[in-house]
């Protein structure tokens, strides 16, 4: 299943140039918890889904994303840039927000709606950061390892703001149910044409045997944790019994993979203590010295 994740770069390359650097948000946060879980994978699709809900948002991914002869790249790219930015030293999350910054200046058009739209606007932005940050927290809160308390969600929430507003984003709800709502009342919720085609996209990307199986698991998971109004609008119902088998294919992953190699070298960088237990991918050579 990694496979749906490992199509661009790889992240933080060269993190252990930056020693005793933080980064943004730091061995402490929440967010190294949360985005380090394997129930990441559901929350990157689930996003997937969600921003198709807004109007202006698919119709610049219908008109300007490659996804279509590229059905990976999407996923690949975003994991990048939360990876960068989530565990990155500041050099790296400020270059990772600015990749972002310039591939999002050319995208701009009209939507179905008659209504313009660009990318760089901090409306739009806020709806993509918003609905992946609401995302990650939905699927970590259904298929994490342990429930984070309301006070924890909050304060991940909150730290994810510090990157929406490095992005532009505006605005940007501080608490989870705030983030909720200001995504399930957003105005600019409406079904169109273009929601359908990248919906329809989502359900049966061409993607290979192996990997399309681990997609659909994830996917359907996903899907339990949308708000039914959303789920109306979007014309998504999960499969019977989806959420529990999303719950095995999560621990499968997280007892397989370990939590994420990204945090561990961060960990390295800033020379915290590394959890026992936590972690089965090998650090990079340069790390383990």
């Amino acid at each position: 299943m990694t496979g749906l994740f490992s199509h661009g770069p790889t992240p933080l390359a060269n993190t252990l140039d930056f020693p005793d650097d933080p980064g943004l948000l730091g061995p402490g946060s929440v967010s190294w918890r949360v985005i380090g879980d394997a129930s990441v994978f559901a929350g990157g699709i689930r996003a997937l889904v969600v921003q198709a809900a807004h109007a202006e948002v698919v119709a610049g991914v219908e008109d300007h994303s490659t996804y279509r002869t590229d059905p990976l790249g999407r996923l690949s790219r975003t994991s990048v840039y939360v990876t960068e930015t989530t565990y990155g030293a500041m050099p790296e999350v400020e270059g990772a927000v600015e990749v972002v910054r310039q591939a999002h200046r050319p995208v701009r058009g009209t939507s179905e709606r008659d209504l313009p739209y660009s990318a760089a606007r901090p409306e739009m932005a806020a709806w993509v950061h918003n609905v992946l940050t609401d995302s990650f927290l939905a699927c970590y809160q259904a298929f994490g390892p342990d429930r984070l308390t309301e006070a924890e969600a909050d304060q991940f929430v909150a730290e994810q703001t510090r990157i929406g507003r490095l992005l532009g984003a505006d605005p940007l709800p501080e608490t989870a149910q705030g983030l909720t709502d200001w995504i399930v009342n957003h105005p600019d919720r409406v079904a169109t044409k273009a929601q359908d085609s990248a919906i329809s996209f989502l359900r049966n990307p061409p993607l290979n045997p192996p990997v399309k199986l681990g997609y659909r698991l994830l996917f359907e998971a996903a899907l339990t944790t949308i708000h039914p109004d959303i789920r109306t609008q979007l014309g998504v119902e999960p499969a019977k019994r989806a959420a529990g088998t999303g719950e095995k294919a999560t621990a499968a992953l997280r007892w397989a993979l370990g939590a994420s190699p990204a945090w561990q070298v961060s960990l390295v960088r800033c020379n915290a203590p590394i959890p026992s237990g936590l972690f089965r991918q090998p650090l990079p050579a340069s790390a383990a010295e």
